[in-house]
């Protein structure tokens, strides 16, 4: 390891010299309290920045070992240096001046959620911290500016690590806050099982959002308050006593008129799977984290999976045991993200009728009699939701606007009503006595055969030489192949992304071999992260991407939309 003075005098050799000199600095200096490792150096001024980390001992840094003593503890912690590291590397960004991203100075930008990410990863054992950012190399045109990006390395990082990274220099009370609330969030999603809950809605939540683009509450927000019938109390093991809406296990409906809080809440619930930060208005909204937001999605692929839980006798023959298909129906979709979800080990699912296939959901009881159900196909949700309650464990919530037929069959009905909601249910169910209840089926479906082998494809075989590009939270590029994610609508940043393109990758080369099913496979993958880290996935020390963490939901869902899976 070399000395920051060796890099300075480094930097004064290759000042003015042609771009490419600045390969030279690639390697691990010593500063005063830290370790500074430029580990990958953009190829000119124009190309994605230089990627730098900086690594501080344990003992240095000096954060208490109750901070991160557990996982989400640890997290939480993360999280919140990355977002301080942040905020002060903002106040230097481009002060140091030259072409294309001189003077660039970032690291991973944290939205509402509280997600684990490479961008700084606290040892549990130790407590040594690694936190990696991206710095544009200045130049003037193509040649070397040593000296804006000596004030780079030797003024502004040193003043965001102390300012970030030491206990010392820190808000005490804040960082016991942040502790304190991934705590009480971690309590509440332990307790959701133990009181027969699939998700908690504390009062006072605000959870309209400021805009469709802005994850932020909105400042006028209505605040949640559960009605009566649904209330649950929890006593927090920090915020004490606590109160709101339990939705219990179960089929759950949530009625209501346009435009009064309907989505909202359902909105609310998908992303309760994650905690959220302190302000957010929905620290509190915590769901069952294994759930699944579920919609029709017309155009998918679809890679040998069983929808004969849904779809049977197709005009065509067409098997629906081993169903493919490269442009899927809004009703075969649908029917295949149920039964992804249930192979994926979810509990609970969540569904929006604004965003379903109309025929998949519901045949109502004058076309049951004009359409006899030999001659349909399709074997609708409402008629397998019990099912799936009963036998699979698997519990349901539904926003419906337009159709009562789920009425009979739901465990509760929660009206919004001007954002605030109400416990229907005892009258529609009343109401519901003097409509025809929809007939169900004959007799319950087969389970699924998850026996589904896929080989890796061609492109990856003794090549590691894979392109990669993430295109927002819409999609990742693998070579040429696209894996659509826009409805996969749990995904919240556009880092999980990234992290889903590296575990395709690192199964193609590594795991896939046409013998393991895609359950195991995604086990091995979950353990190659838990045996070491999340950038373990790069495999490479010197270039980790910036990436969130997943869920095994997600993991599942990339797979079941990639095209270039063959069995």
């Amino acid at each position: 390891m070399q000395s920051s003075t060796d890099l300075r005098s480094l930097l004064n050799r290759i000042d003015h010299r042609g771009y490419p000199a600045y390969k030279d600095t690639k390697g691990m200096y010593q500063f005063p309290g830290y370790v500074l490792s430029i580990d990958h150096v953009q190829g000119d001024p124009f190309a994605s920045p230089s990627k730098v980390s900086v690594r501080v001992s344990g003992k240095v840094a000096g954060f208490p070992r109750e901070l991160y003593k557990d996982s989400h503890q640890r997290i939480a912690l993360q999280d919140e240096l990355t977002r301080q590291f942040g905020r002060r590397a903002e106040q230097f960004a481009f002060k140091a001046k030259g072409s294309g991203k001189s003077g660039l100075i970032s690291v991973s930008r944290c939205y509402q959620e509280v997600l684990e990410r490479t961008a700084c990863r606290m040892d549990p054992g130790s407590g040594d911290i690694i936190l990696r950012m991206e710095i544009g190399f200045p130049a003037n045109g193509r040649t070397i500016n040593a000296r804006e990006l000596e004030k780079i390395l030797f003024e502004f990082v040193p003043e965001c690590v102390k300012a970030s990274l030491f206990y010392k220099n820190m808000d005490a009370k804040r960082l016991r806050a942040i502790f304190d609330l991934a705590e009480d969030q971690q309590y509440i999603r332990e307790k959701l099982p133990e009181m027969g809950l699939c998700a908690f809605v504390a009062d006072g939540s605000i959870l309209p959002r400021e805009s469709g683009i802005s994850p932020r509450p909105m400042k006028s927000g209505v605040k949640f308050k559960s009605p009566k019938e649904l209330e649950v109390a929890m006593d927090l093991p920090h915020r004490g006593r606590i109160t709101g809406m339990g939705i219990r296990k179960g089929i759950t409906l949530i009625v209501g008129g346009g435009y009064h809080g309907k989505s909202t809440l359902l909105k609310a619930l998908e992303l309760g799977v994650y905690n959220h930060i302190a302000g957010d208005g929905r620290e509190y909204v915590i769901t069952d984290d294994t759930a699944m937001k579920i919609r029709a999605e017309d155009g998918r692929s679809i890679q040998k999976t069983d929808i004969s839980m849904f779809i049977n006798d197709l005009p065509n023959g067409k098997d629906t045991v081993g169903f493919c298909t490269e442009d899927a129906s809004g009703s075969t979709s649908q029917a295949a993200n149920v039964v992804e979800s249930i192979e994926a080990g979810t509990s609970l699912l969540l569904i929006d009728e604004d965003t379903s296939a109309t025929n998949f959901m519901i045949r109502d009881e004058l076309m049951q009699r004009v359409i006899h159900r030999d001659m349909e196909p399709i074997t609708p949700f409402i008629e397998r939701i019990r099912e799936l309650y009963d036998d699979y464990g698997i519990s349901t919530v539904i926003v419906a606007g337009s159709s009562g037929a789920y009425f009979h069959i739901a465990d509760s009905i929660i009206q919004m009503d001007r954002y605030v909601p109400k416990d229907i249910t005892e009258y529609a169910k009343k109401e519901a006595e003097t409509f025809p209840m929809i007939s169900g089926p004959e007799e319950p479906s087969a389970r699924p055969d998850f026996r589904r082998c896929f080989k890796p494809g061609q492109a990856f075989r003794g090549n590691d030489r894979i392109k990669m590009k993430t295109m927002g939270r819409e999609a990742v590029m693998i070579n040429k192949e696209t894996i659509d994610l826009r409805y996969v609508e749990q995904i919240t940043d556009s880092e999980q992304v990234t992290a889903l393109g590296y575990c395709m990758r690192y199964a193609q080369k590594h795991i896939l071999d046409g013998r393991k099913d895609l359950r195991r496979v995604v086990e091995e993958l979950e353990a190659v992260i838990r045996k070491g880290t999340l950038s373990d996935l790069c495999e490479s020390s010197s270039s980790v991407s910036c990436m969130a963490m997943p869920r095994r939901q997600e993991i599942f869902a990339c797979f079941n939309r990639y095209r270039g899976l063959k069995a």
